[in-house]
């Protein structure tokens, strides 16, 4: 009679905890890992950190002095109601940041459940739920971002469902193609035989021989959230004023565009396109670690 200790040590869990330590060398020693991580630690702290070493407000203008250039007391320049730059777009990357990074673990964890729920179950529990993933997949998803922000009074927490709505449906559709070849392995029948209930089987057979690329997927959705949250602040669909936000207040500066107010372009551009690359080095470097290779 097989047993879940017999099914443990055989398969599964040795093989992860022999690659583990491996794995995670390869990622460091890709130096674009190392920019990514370095990067996004260094963005971080400057949104979650910096407001609380630079004490000035970002929603509380100074009126005399609109539009200025950057100087010793705003070293960043003003925008065209006295708010200090700087100050902004530190506080305007927390929602950015916090929408990108939580919608992508929220659309991570309910694609992976749906997709491996979708596999096990086979027949046709799974066709029709793949069937409505194809048809969730065939309407653009701009068009159900602008109807739920034009539906509902923008916050982070909408943003992050509404983010999250329109990103499980990819990670769901790879999780059951990766259980599908999974779950005819021999240890996963044994486990089966063993009467290894379906949460652990989930658990601990099945999604350690995948995480990795879901963890390569999710990073890339998140970096696509950002953007998102980008886009739709820059149509000016995002959170509301007066709070900041990286894609509103580009949008903002873009009235400014033939006076020569750099400082209110570049600033908010620069920093959507470093994380953006940020999280992409790292997606590249969990993809190349995650890949077989001969050590």
């Amino acid at each position: 009679m097989v047993t879940e200790t017999q099914v443990t040590n055989s398969a599964g869990e040795p093989r992860v905890q022999a690659t583990k330590w491996r794995t995670w060398k390869r990622f460091w020693r890709y130096p674009l890992s190392s920019i990514g991580v370095i990067g996004m630690v260094l963005l971080f702290a400057f949104c979650f950190v910096g407001p609380l070493l630079y004490h000035v407000s970002p929603t509380q203008g100074d009126f005399t002095a609109l539009l200025q250039p950057p100087s010793a007391k705003h070293p960043l320049g003003t925008d065209d109601a006295g708010h200090d730059v700087l100050a902004r777009m530190m506080v305007g990357g927390q929602a950015s940041l916090e929408v990108g990074f939580l919608s992508a673990l929220v659309a991570m964890a309910f694609g992976t459940l749906y997709g491996m729920v979708s596999a096990l179950a086979g027949g046709w529990v799974d066709i029709v739920l793949m069937r409505i993933v194809d048809i969730l997949l065939s309407i653009p998803s701009i068009f159900i971002l602008l109807f739920l922000n034009a539906t509902f009074k923008p916050n982070v927490g909408l943003m992050i469902f509404v983010l999250a709505a329109t990103s499980w449906l990819g990670v769901s559709r790879i999780v059951r193609g990766e259980v599908l070849k999974i779950k005819n392995e021999t240890y996963v029948e044994a486990a089966l035989l063993a009467g290894v209930r379906t949460w652990r089987l989930m658990t601990k057979y099945l999604v350690p021989n995948f995480i990795g690329t879901v963890l390569v997927t999710t990073t890339f959705a998140v970096a696509d959230s950002i953007l998102s949250i980008a886009g739709l602040s820059f149509l000016g669909l995002g959170l509301p004023p007066p709070a900041p936000n990286w894609g509103a207040d580009l949008s903002a500066a873009m009235n400014y565009i033939f006076q020569n107010a750099w400082w209110l372009i570049y600033p908010p551009g620069i920093l959507i396109l470093c994380s953006q690359l940020f999280v992409n080095f790292i997606g590249d470097g969990l993809r190349h670690a995650l890949e077989t290779r001969t050590d």
